[in-house]
């Protein structure tokens, strides 16, 4: 289950129609990103709740990425990317743009393997997320959201400086270290009914979808994203990639634009929906899952779980696993989500 060729012309602005080839990633590429993230990423607990069964009812199992290393899902594709990097390529540097958790998984990936990074983050990134990019070595480099483009200043910045740019999401590499999350999951509970990822710009979707259909073909695979930024759900209907506005929504990992060429080829191949949450739904979510499983989820990472509580006609009696993609939230900013 190798790499796969697609051709196809998208016509998202800074491409202006070309046709590109790309090169897909399969699950062998999961495997091999195991290997690799192996011993250094956190093989992370799965969780169940009575409380959540009876709800659902459902067996629901939680993979919850929030323990993961930098505390979030990122640190496997970052790694996973920068550890194949030449010797030339480490000397020169990394350069990344994020809204935290791929900063922060960068950062410490690089500081792991003596890279050099610097990281494109937002002027309203979580003030944790910062201080942790800056903490684990990263050089932050800060940019309005809503009126400046990160992709073109990290592309600019690559260029200047010599730098090799690892994007969050649309990466061979960085999906195949995402999808060791699942590969993990199917291996410590078996076959699935239904999983449920949450989405941004979909590395973690479409690496997850890979690690389903290779060991539980016959799994449905939900992407979640932010009812306020649907622009994964509008694609998969339409079949081409739809460009929003930056969406707002307390899911700060999910505020993206677009997905992925990369991602959206696979999502568009194995994903069975797209679905969404809202804002207040999360913050139900974020509660639930602190009285319940004791545990702190950012409200991206809640995205699943949302979209799980709203389907209990369709999952009852069966078997669903939910990522959990992470827990990077400001402990203030979460007493104050819990509380409102």
């Amino acid at each position: 289950m190798g790499a796969r060729i697609y051709s196809r012309a998208f016509g998202l602005r800074w491409w202006l129609g070309a046709v590109l080839m790309v090169v897909v990633p399969g699950y062998g590429d999961v495997v091999g990103a195991a290997a690799r993230v192996g011993g250094v990423a956190h093989r992370t607990p799965v969780l169940r709740s009575r409380r959540v069964d009876g709800e659902v009812g459902a067996e629901v199992v939680f993979k919850c990425e929030n323990f993961q290393r930098m505390g979030a899902f990122k640190f496997r594709g970052a790694f996973n990317a920068l550890s194949q990097f030449s010797a030339e390529q480490r000397r020169a540097g990394v350069v990344a743009y994020s809204s935290g958790n791929h900063a922060q998984a960068i950062a410490l990936a690089a500081q792991l393997l003596g890279i050099p990074a610097t990281i494109v983050m937002p002027a309203d990134a979580p003030a944790m997320k910062v201080a942790a990019t800056k903490g684990y070595g990263g050089e932050v480099v800060v940019f309005d959201r809503y009126t400046e483009d990160r992709e073109e200043i990290g592309r600019a910045l690559a260029e200047e400086r010599g730098l090799t740019l690892i994007p969050p999401y649309d990466h061979p590499h960085i999906i195949a270290g995402q999808g060791t999350a699942a590969k993990e999951l199917f291996e410590e509970v078996g076959e699935l009914d239904a999983l449920f990822v949450p989405v941004g710009g979909g590395g973690l979707i479409s690496g997850s979808a890979l690690s389903a259909r290779a060991l539980a073909p016959a799994c449905e695979i939900y992407g979640v994203e932010p009812e306020a930024g649907n622009d994964g759900q509008q694609s998969l209907r339409q079949g081409s990639i739809v460009h929003i506005e930056t969406p707002n929504t307390i899911a700060d990992g999910a505020q993206t634009q677009h997905l992925g060429v990369y991602t959206f080829e696979i999502i568009r191949r194995e994903v069975t929906d797209i679905l969404t949450a809202t804002d207040a739904e999360l913050v139900d979510a974020m509660r639930t899952l602190a009285a319940t499983l004791k545990i702190v989820v950012e409200p991206t990472g809640c995205l699943g779980f949302a979209a799980v509580r709203k389907l209990p006609d369709h999952l009852r009696g069966k078997r669903v696993g939910v990522i959990l993609s992470g827990g990077n939230v400001d402990m203030d900013r979460f007493a104050a989500l819990l509380a409102g």
